[in-house]
């Protein structure tokens, strides 16, 4: 462990050194030569030696004051340096947006190297996680919600519509609805909020496509969608999903749609906290989720 006088008192000590004058050295530090002299005095008595001789108008170095001066301008010229060249440092600028797991690989990170073009000089960093972040606390600047679009404290603009339909694998013998009768069926358990809003889920399908036999409540279940959407690719069974989150799947025929009906669900959006909107941070993320999201242009 480092015993070093007090830094105030080796800063006086090199100013007065370098000037030769205490008085000189307080208009450089902004104090008063008594405090200078009180300063250097107590480091004097500090270190045991006498490192000025005092005379009426300047002050010299003693033999000892001789001996620390280029090591504390040295010390104190690195100082000075390292903190000059940190504050010309350009500062990162980074721009916190959350979304859920799935939106996050399907939407946001086809799209993310358009960010940085978008935003020169800025970091993107993708929160993703399906509970709700506290956007107030600054957990993120800015988040994708789906719902409603009526969130308490926040600012909502709409991004994507959503629909939903059964998606299968093609590998699976499912072309028809009767098909799904004894087949496997994934489901997504949407939480809390299949308690506020009215969610797609294959009952609702079931009651729509009139199909006789089927159990809706039947299969495997999944916490998060990104999981159901693998389940399916897999060949796991038929999933209720989200067709914007498997444009790319379908576009590619990992997945197939082989009927309907589609069931109409809500809405994404970007949503931060009121009167954040012109934060830098909300500003970049907006132009970029508006740009490349807002206008329904699931595909990268």
């Amino acid at each position: 462990m480092r015993q070093l006088p007090p830094l105030g008192a080796l800063r006086a000590f090199e100013a007065a050194a370098r000037q030769e004058s205490f008085k000189r050295a307080a208009a450089e530090l902004g104090v008063t030569p008594t405090a200078i002299s009180h300063q250097i005095r107590q480091l004097e008595e500090g270190l045991g030696v006498a490192l000025f001789v005092r005379q009426t108008r300047r002050v010299m170095l003693t033999e000892a004051g001789r001996a620390l001066y280029p090591a504390m301008r040295q010390a104190l010229d690195g100082m000075a340096t390292a903190i000059d060249a940190l504050r010309q440092r350009p500062q990162r600028q980074v721009a916190t947006l959350s979304a859920t797991v799935a939106f996050t690989a399907k939407i946001l990170v086809p799209r993310v190297a358009h960010f940085r073009a978008l935003n020169p000089g800025w970091d993107l960093r993708l929160h993703a996680t399906d509970d709700l972040v506290d956007l107030e606390a600054r957990e993120a600047d800015a988040a994708i919600r789906y719902g409603l679009g009526h969130y308490a404290g926040l600012t909502a603009l709409p991004l994507l519509a959503d629909n939903f339909a059964p998606v299968c694998s093609p590998r699976l013998t499912i072309q028809k609805p009767a098909d799904l009768v004894g087949a496997t069926l994934i489901h997504f358990d949407w939480g809390p909020m299949a308690s506020k809003i009215s969610v797609p889920a294959w009952a609702s399908w079931q009651a729509q496509a009139a199909v006789n036999g089927l159990d809706p409540d039947g299969g495997i279940t999944f916490n998060d969608e990104n999981s159901a959407i693998q389940a399916a690719i897999a060949g796991q069974g038929v999933a209720l999903l989200s067709l914007s989150l498997v444009a790319e799947e379908l576009a590619s025929g990992a997945l197939v749609q082989p009927f309907g009906p589609i069931l109409e669900g809500l809405r994404y959006y970007l949503v931060c906290p009121t009167g954040a909107d012109n934060r830098p941070e909300v500003a970049v993320l907006r132009n970029w989720v508006m740009t490349d999201v807002a206008q329904g242009n699931v595909a990268p």
